[in-house]
């Protein structure tokens, strides 16, 4: 209940906000011994925008994960991803060929914002349902980046207010 209200407010926040460059990652999740790949776009602030877990890594899962999250969030001005053939088949379709970016060392922001969810994924001792994976990626994600203030980019006093007033805020969604 408190996660959907806190997506709801995060897809008006980014929507008001020039989305203007995604990182895009695919990452291999086992689920009772079988490979699933959780795809994932993280925008230039490292918030996670959307994750989608597929049962292969091809041109037509990486093409539904591109209109499901365009059609949710809008149109992006530039698409960073490693060199996965499928992401450039799937451009062509879209027709973002122009828009995506790619090169060693580039996707590094999309490559980090798979640790808190591998951290998160050893110490549940893995996954057995598909359905749980989804579900828990998509709270995962809103909590994480509901809580995740950049600690470097803050003073110590605007730190410790910007944690208190997120904390205020989840007290007051998790009491409705």
């Amino acid at each position: 209940m408190f996660a959907a209200e806190i997506r709801r407010k995060r897809v008006q926040q980014l929507r008001s906000y020039s989305n203007w460059q995604w990182h895009l990652d695919e990452v291999f999740v086992k689920i009772n011994g079988e490979a699933r790949h959780l795809w994932r776009a993280v925008d230039h602030e490292g918030e996670l925008v959307e994750s989608y877990v597929t049962k292969r890594r091809d041109r037509k899962a990486t093409l539904k994960f591109l209109r499901k999250t365009m059609k949710r969030y809008g149109k992006v001005e530039m698409l960073v991803t490693d060199k996965l053939r499928s992401y450039g088949a799937a451009m062509k379709v879209v027709g973002n060929v122009d828009k995506q970016e790619t090169g060693r060392w580039l996707n590094n922001r999309a490559e980090n914002s798979h640790l808190p969810f591998r951290r998160r994924e050893r110490a549940m001792l893995r996954f057995r349902r598909v359905r749980s994976l989804q579900k828990f990626v998509s709270v995962h994600a809103s909590v994480c980046n509901h809580f995740d203030q950049e600690r470097s980019f803050y003073s110590r006093s605007n730190f410790k207010l910007n944690s208190a007033a997120a904390l205020a805020e989840w007290r007051d969604l998790c009491a409705a």
